[in-house]
C-alpha cells in the first residue's frame, strides 16, 4: 500500500479543519446546557418528573436511531450535504428550545437537536478521512478535545447567563454556535468538488453488513463491550439529566454551584479522553483501567450517599474519573476486531445497544426519585449499575478478537 502523502495541515483545507472542529464543538452543547436551568424552566413550564427523565433519555435514543440511519443518508446525498442539513436542524432545534412555551414544544425541539447531533456523531470520522487522510490522529485529537470542551462549558455558564438574561437565552444561545458551524460547510458546497481539499479516494461511511451484525449477536465479547459502553453512557446521561438537582438537594449547593459541579464532572473527561486510548492501545492495561473506573464510581456515589456536603467537588471528580470506561469501550472496538469489516459491525452493534441502555438511565433515576421522594434509591441504582461493567471488563480485557469469539475459534 502506498502511504498517503503528508500535506501541510492548512494547505487547501483550512475551511474543512475549521468546520470539523466547529461541528465537534456542537455535539454536546444541547445535552449539557439544559439540566442546570431545569428548575427555572419548571417555574414557567410545567414539567413532570417523567418528562425530565424523558428529556434525559432522548440524546442516547436519538444517537442509537440516527447512528444506524445516517450512513444511508450520506451515501444518497453526500457527506457535506447531509451535514449541512443536520447543522441547520440543530440550530433550529436549539433555537426552538429557547422559544418553547410548553413541555411538548420543549421535547420536540430537543428531539430535533439530538437527532441532528446523532447524524453529526456518525459523519465526523469519515469527514476526517476525506479531508485529512494524512493527519487522522491529529485531527481526531482536535475534534475530541472540542467535544470535551463543549461538554463542560455549557453547564459552567448556564446559570450565570440565566441570571443575566433568562433561561431562554441560556439554552437558546447555542443555536448561534450551530449557525456558525454551518458557514464553512456552506462555503465548501458552493466550491467545485476539486477545490475542497478532499482526498481523491474519499471514503463514504459504511453500513454494518447484516451477516456481521448477526455474528455479533452470538459473541460474548461483543455483548461484554455493549455492557461496558452502556454502563458508561447510562451513568453519563443520568448525570447530565439529574446531577445538578442531586447536589442541590443533598449537598445544599446553589444552582450556580451545582452547574459548576456538573461542569467539573464533565471536565475530567478532557484528559481522560486523551490518555485512556493511548494507555489501552500502547500498553494494554485494560484490567487496570476497568479497576480504576469501578473504584472511582463506587467511591463517588458512596460519597454522595454518606457525606454529600463534605467534599462534593471530590465526588464529582471521582464520578467523572469513572467515565474512563466510555473512551475505553470506543478504542476496544478497534482493539478487539481483526478486520475493518469486523470493526464496522462491532461498532454498530455496541453503539446501537449501548445507547439504548444509556437512554434508560435518566428515566430510571426520575422514576425512583418520584416514587421515593429522595435521591438515595437513584444513587444506589447508579452505584449498583457499575457491577455489570466490572464483570464484563474481565471479558473485554482478554486479548481476543470478536471474529474468533463469534466463530468459536
Amino acid at each position: 500500500m502506498t502511504p498517503t502523502p503528508v500535506r501541510p495541515l492548512w494547505a487547501g483545507r483550512a475551511l474543512a479543519l475549521v468546520g470539523i472542529v466547529l461541528v465537534a464543538f456542537n455535539l454536546r452543547t444541547a445535552v449539557a446546557s439544559l439540566s442546570p436551568v431545569l428548575g427555572r424552566i419548571e417555574a414557567e413550564i410545567e414539567l413532570a418528573p417523567v418528562v425530565v427523565g424523558f428529556l434525559g433519555m432522548l440524546p442516547p435514543l436519538c444517537y442509537a436511531v440516527f447512528g444506524i440511519a445516517t450512513p444511508r443518508f450520506a451515501k444518497r446525498f453526500g457527506l457535506e450535504r447531509t451535514l449541512v442539513v443536520a447543522l441547520a436542524a440543530l440550530a433550529l432545534g436549539l433555537a426552538g428550545r429557547g422559544f418553547a412555551g410548553s413541555a411538548l414544544a420543549l421535547v420536540g425541539a430537543s428531539a430535533l437537536a439530538f437527532a441532528a447531533i446523532g447524524v453529526g456523531n456518525v459523519l465526523l470520522p469519515p469527514l476526517v478521512k476525506r479531508y485529512f487522510p494524512d493527519r487522522i490522529g491529529l485531527v481526531t485529537t482536535l475534534y475530541v478535545t472540542a467535544m470535551s470542551v463543549s461538554t463542560f462549558i455549557p453547564p459552567l455558564i448556564a446559570v450565570p447567563v440565566a441570571d443575566a438574561a433568562g433561561w431562554r437565552v441560556s439554552i437558546g444561545e447555542w443555536a448561534i454556535v450551530a449557525g456558525l458551524a454551518l458557514v464553512p460547510w456552506l462555503v465548501m458546497l458552493v466550491r467545485p468538488a476539486g477545490d475542497r481539499g478532499a482526498s481523491a479516494s474519499a471514503p463514504s461511511p459504511e453500513e454494518p453488513a447484516a451477516a456481521g451484525f448477526g455474528r455479533m449477536l452470538r459473541s460474548l465479547l461483543a455483548w461484554a463491550l455493549v455492557v461496558v459502553f452502556g454502563v458508561g453512557s447510562f451513568n453519563a446521561y443520568a448525570a447530565f439529566a439529574w446531577m445538578p438537582q442531586i447536589v442541590q438537594d443533598t449537598a445544599g449547593t446553589t444552582a450556580a454551584e451545582a452547574g459548576a459541579m456538573l461542569a467539573l464532572l464533565a471536565a475530567v473527561g478532557l484528559p481522560i479522553g486523551v490518555v485512556v486510548p493511548m494507555v489501552a492501545a500502547r500498553y494494554g492495561r485494560i484490567r487496570l483501567l476497568i479497576g480504576i473506573s469501578t473504584v472511582s464510581f463506587v467511591a463517588g456515589y458512596l460519597g454522595l450517599l454518606l457525606a454529600p456536603a463534605a467534599a462534593v467537588w471530590l465526588w464529582m471528580v471521582l464520578i467523572g474519573t469513572g467515565q474512563i470506561i466510555f473512551p475505553l469501550a470506543l478504542v476496544l472496538i478497534n482493539l478487539r476486531s481483526r478486520t475493518h469489516a469486523g470493526a464496522v459491525s462491532l461498532s454498530g452493534f455496541v453503539q446501537s445497544f449501548g445507547y439504548v441502555l444509556a437512554a434508560l438511565g435518566p428515566i430510571a433515576v426520575a422514576g425512583l426519585h418520584e416514587a421515593t421522594g429522595a435521591w438515595t434509591a437513584p444513587l444506589v441504582l447508579l452505584l449498583v449499575s457499575v457491577v455489570p461493567a466490572a464483570v464484563a471488563g474481565v471479558v473485554v480485557a482478554r486479548p481476543r478478537y470478536v471474529e474468533d469469539d463469534a466463530t468459536g475459534r
